[in-house]
C-alpha cells in the first residue's frame, strides 16, 4: 500500500481558540462546513468550555479508529450485529514533569442478535483494538472494557 496524507489546517481565532478545517472535507457549499472550532480545555490557564480540545481529538481518534476498524473487521468475518458505541475516556496527567495522555479506556459496547457469536465478537473487537493504526501510533496505554448485549 503507497502512503496517504491527510491534510488539515488551523487558523487562531481569539484569546486561546482557533479554526481547524481539512480541505479535504467538502461537506457543504459553505467554505466552513468542514471545520470545528478547538480550544484549550477549561481545565488549563484561560481554557473555554465547551469547544472540542486537543485532549478530546485525541480521545476521539483512538475511539474512532477503533469503531472503524472493528467495522472493517466484522464485515470481513461475518460478523452479524446490530449495534456497536463506544464511551472513551482520555486520562491527562503529569509524567516526569509533562503533561500527556497517559491512558485512553475504550468501553465498547456490540449488540448482536444471537448468543453463540459473543464470544466470536468480543475477539474481534480485541482484535480491532490491536490493528487500529492510532493505537499503534501513541505511546498512551489503550484499556478495553467490552460489553456484549444480545439484541431483544
Amino acid at each position: 500500500m503507497k502512503n496517504h496524507q491527510y491534510n488539515v489546517d488551523i487558523n487562531w481565532n481569539v484569546d486561546r481558540k482557533g479554526l481547524m478545517c481539512s480541505p479535504e472535507l467538502k461537506m457543504g457549499e459553505s467554505e466552513s462546513s468542514n471545520c470545528i472550532a478547538v480550544a484549550t480545555p477549561p481545565e488549563f490557564p484561560k481554557g473555554m468550555p465547551n469547544i472540542w480540545s486537543p485532549e478530546h481529538l485525541f480521545t476521539a481518534s483512538v475511539s474512532s479508529c477503533l469503531m472503524t476498524t472493528f467495522l472493517a473487521i466484522a464485515e470481513n468475518s461475518k460478523l452479524d450485529f446490530a449495534a456497536f458505541s463506544c464511551n472513551a475516556k482520555g486520562i491527562l496527567a503529569k509524567e516526569e514533569g509533562k503533561f500527556a495522555m497517559t491512558e485512553i479506556i475504550l468501553s465498547p459496547t456490540v449488540t448482536i442478535f444471537n448468543e453463540k457469536d459473543r464470544e466470536r465478537a468480543e475477539r474481534i473487537v480485541q482484535k480491532s483494538e490491536a490493528a487500529c493504526l492510532i493505537s499503534n501510533s501513541i505511546k498512551s496505554k489503550i484499556s478495553l472494557n467490552i460489553t456484549i448485549q444480545i439484541k431483544d
